[in-house]
């Protein structure tokens, strides 16, 4: 039978997807969260699941290390690539979302000094607005920035809204929904067009189930 590998990032959204694998019967059994491997393969020996940075799982779905990927549709928004979005997955749900501090007023400024692990997607949103923007691009703590006075407001995923309140930070707009997308190797889709059409089947049955 013919392998495909599946790349996605460890955390939230590939529990998730474990989860909804197991559901339509596609187990990893020796997958622990915690544990340092980067590769695992299902119980039938037919997929290659391997962890990767979630920045990166479009980047190896593009060049053909992995024939398929797990990722959030923020990260296919700020850089996309020459890949198929086949499907929704509804998991992982958030919002990409403007924050700073409540009494902060963007509306009448013309510019501003925005932080963001997002600097594409954010300085497009502001440009509609036909506000000018100054962007600094950050990787972590990114709510640091308005506390500091780097940045006037941030825009950054946001799921709870917990880490915001316990800076003192509120969300000021939402940009757009965000949720885990299935994005496929485009030759790989042509090459392994019955494997790949099989998990996608069996993908939609796990999210009936999931659901």
């Amino acid at each position: 039978m013919e392998m495909i590998t599946l790349a996605m990032a460890k955390g939230r959204i590939a529990n998730e997807a474990i989860s909804l694998l197991e559901n339509a019967g596609i187990l990893f059994s020796d997958f622990e969260d915690k544990s340092r491997k980067l590769i695992f393969l299902d119980d039938n020996r037919s997929i290659k699941l391997i962890f990767v940075k979630a920045v990166d799982v479009p980047t190896y779905v593009e060049l053909g290390a992995a024939d398929i990927g797990v990722i959030g549709k923020d990260i296919m928004l700020e850089d996309p690539k020459d890949v198929y979005e086949l499907m929704d997955l509804g998991i992982g749900k958030c919002k990409l979302s403007v924050a700073g501090f409540p009494d902060k007023n963007l509306i009448d400024r013309s510019q501003l000094t925005v932080a963001s692990k997002y600097p594409n997607l954010a300085k497009e949103y502001f440009n509609q607005k036909g506000i000018r923007t100054k962007m600094i691009k950050l990787n972590g703590s990114v709510e640091l920035a308005p506390l500091i006075s780097l940045a006037d407001c941030i825009v950054d995923i946001v799921e709870t809204g917990a880490t915001l309140k316990e800076n003192g930070l509120v969300v000021l707009e939402t940009i757009t929904a965000v949720s885990a997308r299935l994005i496929v190797n485009k030759a790989s889709f042509a090459m392994k067009t019955e494997c790949i059409q099989n998990f996608i089947s069996d993908v939609k049955r796990g999210l009936e189930v999931y659901s």
